[in-house]
């Protein structure tokens, strides 16, 4: 569960990177509502998750995830170019993401 809560986290952070940039500094109403739920209900997925998933590996999915959410949705809609170079990066970091979900952590050294 704490797997499907992050990626639904890191989805929030997509939205809420992108709601931050459609809010102009923060000028607009909607986008800035938009950016401030979805930053809380993102924040309190991750430590959610972080609870059974190592905050290393958590945090890098979560920010893995999400950056590469928001630059596929900018490429998307036309706000950023769509490249080789790009599609080959966001490749990596999704290829990234899944080899963290793959491995599995050895427990850290006992106190």
């Amino acid at each position: 569960m704490s797997w499907v809560v992050l990626i639904i986290s890191a989805v929030l952070e997509a939205v809420w990177a992108t709601a931050l940039g459609e809010s102009d500094g923060l000028s607009q109403p909607v986008p800035t509502v938009v950016f401030l739920v979805a930053l809380t209900a993102s924040m309190i997925g991750l430590g959610y998750a972080a609870r059974d998933i190592p905050i290393g590996t958590a945090y890098a999915v979560w920010t893995g995830t999400g950056a590469a959410l928001t630059v596929i949705y900018a490429m998307a809609t036309g706000a950023e170019p769509i490249t080789c170079y790009r599609v080959l990066f966001i490749a990596g970091i999704v290829g990234a993401v899944i080899g963290l979900k793959l491995v599995k952590p050895k427990p850290a050294r006992p106190e």
